[in-house]
């Protein structure tokens, strides 16, 4: 079995479903590396490296955690790694949808490329950090879905933006 693997995303930001993952990973792998991806489609709420330094900061500098930004194909950066176990999260039906059909995409562009997919923790399935966005960006409190130190720069970030009320 192979002893590393790579958790990709945006972490725009990083929620307790993600440091769930993340954590729940290195019970299966000596070391996840967690691919912090720069998305030039999307207009992050954080900068590449805030989203970098927010995982770090989140994990505790675990040695056992990698944290690096990358553009592009994850398949190139799987094959740039090593191949390592590409670790994603499913939380409902779409995702596995979406999930399984980039898999099957990637490993077309790469016979070494391999996907485990986990379910989080009940108390996440709902979670996504677009949800969290949104709350923080009309007012609300996300202090229930993010580790504390990302709710503090959500708080520090978002704070004039105040929702309007009709």
């Amino acid at each position: 079995m192979k002893n590393k693997a790579l958790y990709p995303g945006s972490f725009d930001p990083l929620t307790n479903g993600h440091v769930d993952l993340i954590r729940r990973g290195l019970s299966m792998f000596d070391q996840v590396a967690v691919g912090v991806l720069k998305n030039p489609s999307k207009r992050p709420l954080f900068s590449l490296k805030e989203r970098v330094e927010m995982v770090k900061e989140a994990m505790g500098h675990n040695p056992r955690v990698r944290v690096l930004a990358f553009d592009g194909l994850l398949v190139d950066l799987v094959r740039d790694m090593g191949d390592p176990v590409v670790l994603r999260g499913l939380r409902v039906v779409s995702d596995f949808e979406y999930e399984f059909q980039m898999a099957l995409m990637n490993r077309k562009m790469n016979p070494g490329y391999e996907v485990v997919f986990m379910m989080p923790d009940e108390r996440y399935t709902y979670l996504s950090s677009s949800m969290v966005r949104q709350v923080a960006l009309l007012g609300g409190s996300v202090r229930n879905f993010v580790p504390p130190l990302v709710a503090k720069r959500i708080e520090k970030k978002t704070k004039t933006k105040k929702p309007v009320h009709a």
